[in-house]
């Protein structure tokens, strides 16, 4: 699995710090937007922020480059809808070779690893014979959940938000849970005081799992996060 922050909003957090005063100011955004330094609007975005008021960091986009994850993690992703995906095609582009995702649960037990890669094999042999007589179109209504796969997600810092609210969570699967704290990792850098407190509801104070929650707060990892 490989997370890669491709482009982002320049200078986000000036620009959403902006937008914030603008709506207290006679000023508009763009002459307020000269008399901000990056100390200055951290405190104001971390206030902003911090008092619940997320749509001014709806103007901050980022754009990551997800690789060599399953079809099984996508089919989760996608269901954010608020974001733009670009994934990359079993019509067009050819799976002859078997590249897929083997769950640490089943890697860790040797028997059924075995048995995991076993099937694997034979699904793509199958996936092979096909395509040399059928659309790979159709061939790959045999490729498995499994599959690996590469998509470019674009999201909004709001959104974000919300991503990581749900998906840094203990209670997320484990391979969208790693996609969304190398995702965090990523955006942390660029724009610290947007994402200081990102992360699951843990990160900011008890979880609203009632009986569900893991009981094993992540608040500290996360902040460690590079």
């Amino acid at each position: 699995m490989r997370v890669k922050l491709l482009s982002y909003t320049k200078d986000a957090e000036k620009l959403c710090a902006a937008a914030a005063q603008s709506c207290y100011s006679e000023k508009p955004a763009s002459e307020l937007l000269t008399d901000i330094d990056d100390a200055r609007s951290g405190k104001i975005i971390s206030k902003v922020v911090g008092m619940g008021h997320h749509s001014v960091i709806e103007h901050a986009c980022y754009t990551f480059s997800v690789e060599g994850v399953s079809r099984a993690l996508t089919h989760q992703l996608v269901r954010h809808r608020i974001a733009s995906y670009s994934q990359q095609s079993q019509r067009y582009v050819s799976m002859d070779h078997a590249y897929y995702v083997i769950p640490p649960s089943i890697e860790k037990d040797r028997e059924m690893a075995s048995e995991f890669k076993r099937l694997m094999d034979e699904i793509w042999k199958v996936y092979r014979r096909l395509s040399e007589k059928v659309d790979v179109e159709d061939a790959r209504y045999v490729l498995p959940n499994a599959c690996a796969t590469n998509i470019t997600v674009t999201m909004n810092a709001r959104e974000l938000l919300h991503f990581f609210s749900l998906r840094c969570c203990n209670r997320a699967q484990w391979e969208i849970r790693e996609v969304a704290d190398k995702m965090l990792a990523e955006v942390k850098r660029v724009s610290p005081a947007i994402f200081e407190n990102a992360g699951p509801p843990c990160m900011r104070g008890p979880c609203p799992e009632g009986k569900m929650s893991c009981g094993k707060p992540r608040r500290d990892e996360l902040k460690r996060l590079k």
